[in-house]
């Protein structure tokens, strides 16, 4: 299994990736994105810079995707205005910042090899990232943990439920995945800090 850890001269943070885990771990960032994707995170081009900075034309009610529900949960709950008001001007721009840091996961993995479509057993792609890299990296999982966990329903102190469930049953196998995007997380924090 994957861990990132520090390169002892270099310093910068490194992780090898069975060819199969690279890919899974495209698919979940690209995932992520077309969640995300939406008028307020596509950019556009036709606009001004000083005007794209001043559009806060965003969304102004709690999305209905329970996902996007909880990666953008309402800043005000007893005060409805005001919630609208910081979502419409801040929703946005968040929506962009996920985007662009589960990008960032795709660009390094095929920037390090992984090709379009995986077909090759045996391949290993090294993952090799600055800190400012990693740092959106570890924002990044946090998202799709976040992801993964509202849509398997994951709550605190289930894991006997998900320690019962038979090897072929398919939410079994995305609570693995869940669990090895922690995994990956607690090993980028430990090469981050060390």
């Amino acid at each position: 299994m994957s861990a990132f850890t520090r390169h002892r001269r270099s310093r910068r943070i490194i992780a090898h990736f069975a060819g199969f885990e690279a890919d899974l771990l495209r698919s979940l960032a690209a995932q992520l994105v077309e969640l995300l994707r939406n008028e307020a995170a596509v950019p556009r081009d036709d606009l001004d810079p000083l005007e794209a900075m001043l559009d806060f034309s965003g969304p102004e009610s709690e999305p209905e995707d329970p996902v996007l529900a909880r990666l953008f949960p309402t800043a005000y709950q007893h005060d409805e205005e005001a919630a609208s008001e910081f979502r419409r001007y801040t929703e946005g721009g968040l929506r962009d910042g996920k985007a662009a840091a589960a990008v960032s996961i795709i660009d390094t993995l095929e920037e390090a090899g992984l090709p379009f479509e995986l077909q090759e057993d045996g391949l290993v792609i090294d993952v090799e990232l600055d800190e400012p890299a990693a740092e959106t990296w570890m924002r990044s999982f946090t998202d799709l943990r976040l992801a993964l966990a509202t849509r398997l329903g994951v709550e605190d102190g289930d894991e006997d439920y998900w320690s019962t469930l038979p090897d072929d049953d398919p939410r079994g196998q995305a609570h693995d995945i869940y669990q090895w995007v922690g995994y990956l997380q607690e090993t980028l924090v430990a090469a981050l800090t060390d």
